[in-house]
């Protein structure tokens, strides 16, 4: 692939703009660590909220997307549409309550929740586990994905590319921090989103494909094109659909779409100025992520069956790639291939500002549970702002170079994912319960941390010996969320509750509210506690009615691609209802 003069200026000029913010924030970043992993708690939701969305609108997601269409269609989005529903549930619930926990990272939640040495351990163990191996884990399939487009697209070796991604990215964010990361998301965003839309409409108007209908009349590309799986197989619709809305969302712990929110969502709410830009900024983050952005993806993914049908076509047009990583999410950086010189620039330039985005965000995370909830917690607490900021920017480097080193060994994008969900599986009805229900403890966490993770490694490296080697994919999420639920809950009444104190400094704070902390609130005098919030039913309400006005819209924009006009009225007239409602109780909700 040859790059003109005019497409090597675009990306050096996205590279300095990237780098000048970085300097740029470096003024007042460095100055403590809450300046340096959430800009002094002073962010408008706007701005959060398009950060969260670049942070997901990754280099690898459109791969992933890619993967997902080639061999389940349209409707194998739903293993992702569903955590839509989480989504909601952190903006209605639990924004306005991480923002009111005043903690600096959501680690340093469990030794507000939770007491004595299970909470100690749990939070330094966490510490450790999500902001390295979790953390790395993902960065990986980030860096995975520039790998390929940047073998496909500029013929850089897997060792190049990497190297060139990480030196950049881990220049601006251990210079600007939060601040830094923030700044440039909204930047990164706008490159991607109009790199993602140029190139879909470009690439569906090549002479190969002939434009929306010769795409959709297709008859390879027509069998994939339900936006609803057909019920008229089970062993279709069941793992497509059903599990996901009826089981996944609610059950299963995943980066960006954790149950009662977390990671790099919580540091957002909790850098936001107040409870209502804290909950602005996860509404806008899940409209734009679910709406907005997944069409673009769908249509060059549709497109890319037509150009190259199969694993062989693809090996075949780029026989330099690393067989090993020739998979159906190299399709997505295959058609890009056939983007005309200024586009090309632009969409390399916007993939680049994807993958940036991603990994800035999760390096300054990671970063932060390093920092505040192992370093200070845990090895020198009284070390200064200046040295905590240092071993901040140190773990930056660190976290980039492990999780290169793992890119080199992945595969495909879909494969990670898969492995992710598994190994959460059975975990997030805790990270649901445990702001509304007084009998969850520390024990509660630590059992479902583990035996979702030893269940994960059973199925899938020792399920031939037990004699499940034919279970499918999401047969095994079922069981793997089935057995840790129950093992969390056999634990939790086995094991001591939280200590009372504990118990009621966190229900004076919080104010969280629900009958889950009637025992709690008896025991506190009359008048100790300010009453808690109201329209808890209110809100799980506005939880389903947000969901569906959302999917409303994602179901109006592909029905208007399809040229199905009637059902384009109909889920848009159902999208205004839901909005309306919204709009009406907007008071008591935000």
């Amino acid at each position: 692939m040859q790059l003109n003069t005019l497409d090597w200026t675009i990306i050096a000029a996205f590279f300095v703009v990237s780098l000048g913010i970085g300097l740029y924030a470096s003024r007042t970043s460095g100055d403590s660590t809450k300046e340096f992993f959430l800009s002094g708690r002073n962010m408008p939701w706007w701005l959060l909220g398009v950060s969260m969305v670049a942070t997901t609108f990754s280099a690898d997601t459109p791969n992933l997307v890619t993967d997902i269409v080639r061999q389940n269609g349209v409707a194998g989005n739903w293993a992702w549409w569903a955590f839509l529903l989480t989504g909601m549930l952190t903006v209605f619930v639990y924004a306005r309550l991480w923002r009111r926990s005043g903690v600096l990272t959501d680690l340093e939640f469990y030794e507000l929740r939770y007491s004595g040495a299970p909470a100690r351990f749990l939070r330094q163990f966490r510490a450790i586990y999500l902001g390295v191996f979790f953390n790395v884990m993902i960065m990986a399939t980030v860096c995975l994905a520039g790998i390929k487009i940047a073998g496909v697209l500029l013929g850089l070796d897997a060792v190049t590319t990497v190297l060139m991604v990480s030196v950049v990215t881990v220049a601006y964010s251990a210079l600007g921090g939060f601040k830094g990361v923030v700044i440039t998301d909204f930047v990164q965003f706008s490159f991607a989103m109009i790199g993602a839309v140029w190139a879909a409409i470009y690439l569906v108007g090549l002479p190969e494909i002939g434009g929306l209908d010769a795409l959709f009349t297709h008859p390879v590309v027509s069998t994939k094109l339900d936006i609803i799986p057909s019920f008229d197989d089970p062993a279709v619709y069941v793992p497509l659909l059903i599990v996901p809305l009826a089981v996944q969302w609610w059950s299963v712990w995943y980066p960006g779409a954790e149950p009662g929110g977390g990671g790099y969502v919580a540091q957002r709410m909790l850098a936001a100025k107040n409870e209502r830009h804290a909950v602005g900024a996860t509404l806008l983050f899940n409209v734009f992520h679910y709406a907005l952005r997944p069409w673009p993806w769908i249509l060059i993914a549709l497109g890319s069956i037509i150009i190259f049908p199969d694993i062989a076509s693809l090996q075949s047009a780029f026989p330099e790639m690393d067989p090993t990583k020739v998979k159906d999410d190299l399709a997505y950086p295959a058609m890009l291939s056939f983007l005309p010189s200024g586009l090309l620039g632009l969409i390399i330039a916007s993939l680049i500002a994807a993958l940036m985005s991603t990994l800035s965000t999760h390096l300054n995370w990671g970063s932060s549970y390093i920092v505040n909830d192992w370093y200070q917690r845990f090895i020198k607490p009284e070390a200064s702002e200046k040295e905590l900021v240092g071993v901040g920017r140190i773990s930056t480097v660190v976290l980039m170079v492990l999780a290169a080193f793992l890119a080199l060994a992945l595969s495909n994008a879909l494969q990670a994912f898969n492995i992710l969900l598994q190994i959460g599986a059975g975990t997030g009805l805790i990270f649901i319960l445990r702001w509304f229900w007084w009998r969850i403890n520390a024990w509660t966490e630590v059992a479902g941390m583990f035996i979702s993770f030893a269940v994960a490694l059973i199925l899938e490296f020792g399920g031939e010996s037990l004699g499940l080697g034919g279970l499918a994919g999401h047969e095994k999420l079922i069981l793997g969320i089935a057995i840790t639920t129950v093992g969390w809950l056999v634990v939790t009444f086995l094991t001591s509750p939280t200590d009372e104190a504990t118990l009621e400094k966190f229900y004076t704070k919080i104010h969280p509210g629900g009958p889950g902390w009637a025992p709690v609130e008896k025991r506190l005098p009359a008048g100790a506690a300010a009453k808690p919030d109201q329209n808890l039913t209110l809100r799980i309400a506005a939880v389903f009615i947000g969901s569906v006005a959302v999917y409303s819209v994602l179901f109006a924009t592909g029905f208007y691609l399809y040229g199905n006009l009637s059902a384009t009225l109909i889920s848009s007239l159902v999208a205004v209802a839901g909005v309306a409602f919204l709009w009406v109780q907007r008071k008591a909700l935000i």
